[in-house]
């Protein structure tokens, strides 16, 4: 795991030394080693800071030159079978290596068979950058599911790339000119969807794909070598046709693969456990191939709501990993956020971005790479919001529309607040396993609900923050996004399944992942993903839905396969998102804070949104009348990297 950036350029008279800066400014990527390649001739310069993982010697250094001296590459990720790929560019004559880097591999592979024939043969997570100086061209790509970040764009004259936009930004010809679209998308999502990032003209590579540029031709053209889309298609149409015993097998023998390759490396290596059926999923698999107890680290919460410490505890006890976890106080949750928006580099505002990098923070303390269950809920119908949608939506298909918005208004009419006098004595009344709070907001939420003409647009609203984000950002035109649409989906055979294809292609890379990688990479610990094997994903796209939802229950395999290693009694549970109190902090310890970015005259003066808006929903959450932490995080997020 590393960090790379460069450009290509013929204006500037010191191209090593911006390099050099661009490089620190990721220097969080890879402390262990840094390199700078330059060609002015040829207009190009390639950075590079290493975080040693494999090969820890000098032959790992990058920037590399290939062997035949026609390639340079920068390299970030991990090739977990680049053994294998060794072996068959030894089968052709290939045998003259400098060390065991998988990034030697890499580009003697690219050297021999291309770039896009070197790709399909990779199972791997991976970003690079990749100068062929013979034919003066420039080529960046991206992993299959999108764990490693790429972005890019020209400014002025200046073709820039790099993992992260705080190198970009390092280089004298960056505008730094605030993309409103970009930032309405925010609104909605609490992150923004890939082509796009917070900066004008600067994109990001979407996963599975291969961009190429030249000084002679500035336009870039973009390839994808894997689609996720083809991977759905081709599995709905081909079907697991086995029993449900082979199913589990199948998953067994391949994720426990996946996860063999993945727990190679020369550096003390781990895992996140959280105790939920994805994560305990993972470690078992890996204390199964391991002779000693596998690290394990996990974070709890004094808040019983928000805390999964114990469940973690019973199942690295059961397996018997050498298990440290590690209890937030709120003091010390609270002293990451002025960290986040230099730690995530454009606006982001998914607020389990703070227990993600307090535990990644924990367990670097321990390792320098640690394995995750990020995934599950994408390929095995995890997520409750799938069920639900299909549960509510059977219903109230039932009902003619023009009824439910007749019901709708109704419910409109009243204000939660009212609603929430009315409900008070029936809830004293029931019993506490029936009880609710904020009646008033649920009754709300659910009239916009009622309204919906198809599943579409329910699901769209389930997915959003803000429903209607250019009203808030002014002079804003949200753009449509084939990721997050979803007729662009693949036709499946279930509403459930077009959701999950939308989830894989949009949420995971740039919500899950870029939590993940950022918090991780904040202090230079590797993260793995063995879920985002594109083995894996294939063959979980070939079960059918009795394989993944049963009872209403989804990971049906997953669990069955998990329940053999540890019993089902320490991993049936409600689920639990992986969040914090944001709502009781905004009305407590971090009032002070908001109220300072959320001051209308300075939204005024900064003139990105609609300050009404903003100041309606904050009185509100401040009077307890409504819960609206996720509209407000978005807006905070925004203004506290804006300052």
């Amino acid at each position: 795991m590393c960090g790379l950036t460069g450009f290509l350029s013929f204006s500037s008279a010191d191209d090593a030394e911006i390099a050099r800066r661009m490089a620190e400014a990721i220097a969080h990527r890879g402390p262990d080693d840094a390199g700078v390649w330059s060609d002015s001739e040829a207009g190009i310069t390639l950075a590079h800071r290493r975080l040693s993982i494999l090969d820890l010697s000098p032959a790992g250094h990058q920037p590399m030159l290939s062997s035949c001296g026609r390639f340079v590459i920068a390299f970030n990720g991990e090739i977990y079978n680049h053994t294998q790929i060794r072996s068959e560019l030894e089968a052709i004559e290939i045998r003259q290596w400098r060390g065991h880097s998988d990034t030697e591999t890499l580009i003697t592979a690219c050297a021999a068979w291309g770039v896009e024939a070197a790709l399909k043969k990779c199972i791997g997570m991976f970003a690079f950058a990749l100068w062929d100086r013979q034919e003066r061209k420039l080529t960046l790509a991206r992993d299959r599911l999108g764990e490693k970040p790429m972005f890019y764009g020209w400014q002025g004259d200046t073709f820039l790339f790099g993992s992260e936009l705080k190198a970009l930004k390092a280089h004298p010809a960056f505008l730094a000119e605030v993309n409103r679209d970009a930032l309405a998308m925010l609104m909605r999502h609490n992150y923004i969807p890939a082509p796009y990032s917070i900066w004008r003209d600067i994109h990001k590579l979407q996963p599975g794909c291969i961009l190429t540029v030249s000084p002679e031709r500035r336009e870039p053209t973009i390839t994808s070598y894997w689609s996720a889309k083809q991977a759905i298609e081709a599995g709905v149409r081909n079907p697991f046709s086995g029993s449900a015993d082979e199913a589990i097998s199948s998953l067994e023998s391949l994720l426990s693969d996946a996860i063999c390759r993945q727990m190679i490396a020369d550096v003390p290596l781990g895992a996140f456990l959280s105790g939920g059926v994805d994560s305990s999923a993972i470690v078992a698999l890996m204390q199964a191939q391991s002779n000693r107890p596998v690290c394990t680290f996990s974070i709890g919460f004094n808040e019983a709501q928000y805390n999964e410490a114990e469940y973690a505890k019973a199942v690295a006890k059961h397996l018997g990993t050498d298990h440290t976890e590690l209890y937030v106080t709120p003091n010390d949750a609270l002293n990451v956020i002025p960290r986040l928006p230099t730690l995530y580099d454009e606006p982001f505002s998914d607020s389990s971005q703070i227990p993600t990098f307090l535990v990644a923070q924990m367990a670097r303390q321990h390792v320098t790479v640690s394995l995750s269950g990020d995934a599950g809920d994408e390929l095995f119908c995890g997520y409750n919001r799938y069920t639900f949608v299909n549960r509510l939506w059977n219903k109230l298909a039932l009902m003619p529309l023009g009824l439910r918005r007749v019901f709708a208004h109704a419910l409109m009419t009243l204000s939660p607040a009212t609603w929430n006098r009315l409900a008070d004595p029936l809830m004293i009344a029931l019993p506490d396993r029936l009880k609710q709070a904020n009646i008033g907001d649920k009754l709300h939420k659910g009239a916009g609900v009622l309204a919906y003409r198809t599943i579409d647009e329910l699901y769209l609203d389930l997915i959003s923050h803000w429903k209607e984000p250019t009203e808030l950002v002014l002079h804003s035109s949200e753009p449509s996004l084939l990721s997050t649409s979803l007729d662009a989906q693949p036709v499946l055979l279930t509403d459930i399944e077009r959701m999950m294809a939308a989830d894989l292609t949009s949420y995971l890379p740039d919500d899950i992942l870029v939590k993940v990688d950022r918090a991780a990479m904040g202090v230079s610990l590797e993260t793995r993903v063995p879920f985002l094997d594109h083995r894996v994903v294939e063959f979980a796209w070939t079960l059918p839905m009795k394989y993944k939802l049963r009872d209403g229950v989804g990971k049906w395999a997953l669990r069955q396969m998990l329940y053999k290693h540890v019993p089902k009694s320490l991993i049936e549970r409600p689920k639990m998102g992986f969040g914090v109190p944001i709502d009781e902090w905004l009305r407590g310890p971090l009032r002070d804070w908001a109220e300072d970015l959320l001051d209308e005259n300075r939204l005024c003066q900064e003139g990105f949104f609609e300050p009404s808006l903003i100041r309606s929903k904050w009185s509100e959450h401040l009077s307890g009348q409504r819960n609206w932490q996720y509209h407000l995080w978005d807006v905070l997020m925004f203004q506290a990297w804006l300052e």
